[in-house]
């Protein structure tokens, strides 16, 4: 099972499930914790091969992985910790896995916060995809990661996000770093079937207005997805949660609140 952590609410019987992206661990969360806790029963989980997940031998063996694999993976934890509904939140390919989880099990999902969402790949990031297909092999992956955090995270004020993904990518193998990558083969046929189908679950998309890769997709999705909204922060990148976690908390608070009235 993978590993998780739990910080319990003495009163509360809401719970929100925090879901990394990927080569991070749910240290990426450590901003949130603080203001999270004091309303509600917090999940957090390493993703199979992340954080302290790193060192289970099924997440090391395991020939090939699929989101609707890895989804499961988190499945097995709810139910294991007999979780009700929840609230879960995703950053970047995170988001990707919350938005699988809601497909499958529809019924465990109150809500859901995206920081950073992926929501469709455009041509600079499939250009990343094809670059880390070719070369995946044969480069060793921290090369390829570092590239893939500083296109996605150029800037200055990014430094911190680009640097502790980075330090939480370099807990993965290389036969693992690829697992994971070769995931991109299903991201674009997920996303469009994600795209078309609306779930109807009350959505808070919170994006960085540099966020180049990604921001212009979700734009496009909160036209015909009725139940989500979107909010962007100012000089902020991909990691929103890390980078603005003020702002961040704030928002996702308030929605969640809105959400259990």
């Amino acid at each position: 099972m993978l590993y998780y952590k739990i910080f319990s609410h003495s009163v509360s019987k809401e719970w929100v499930v925090f879901i990394h992206g990927a080569g991070g661990s749910s240290a990426v969360w450590f901003k949130q914790l603080k203001d999270f806790k004091e309303k509600y029963n917090l999940l957090l989980i390493d993703l199979r091969g992340h954080g302290k997940s790193a060192d289970l031998p099924q997440a090391i063996y395991n020939e090939e992985y699929t989101f609707q694999g890895v989804t499961e993976d988190i499945i097995e934890v709810l139910d294991h910790l007999k979780i009700p509904p929840a609230h879960f939140m995703g950053v970047s390919l995170g988001t990707i896995i919350v938005r699988q989880l809601a497909e499958l099990e529809q019924w465990r999902v109150k809500s859901l916060v995206m920081a950073g969402a992926v929501t469709r790949l455009t041509t600079q990031s499939r250009i990343l995809v094809f670059l880390g297909s070719t070369f995946k092999r044969v480069i060793p992956y921290m090369w390829l990661y570092r590239l893939f955090a500083f296109v996605i995270m150029p800037r200055k004020q990014h430094a911190e996000s680009r640097n502790l993904f980075v330090r939480e990518a370099q807990k993965l193998c290389q036969k693992e770093f690829i697992r994971w990558f070769q995931l991109t083969k299903d991201i674009n046929p997920l996303l469009r079937y994600f795209k078309e189908s609306d779930l109807g679950i009350p959505t808070l998309y919170v994006m960085g207005d540099q966020d180049v890769m990604f921001l212009e997709p979700v734009k496009k999705i909160i036209k015909t997805h009725k139940n989500s909204v979107l909010n962007i922060l100012k000089k902020c990148g991909h990691v929103v949660n890390v980078e603005r976690p003020q702002e961040f908390n704030k928002l996702s608070l308030a929605f969640l609140q809105n959400q259990t009235l």
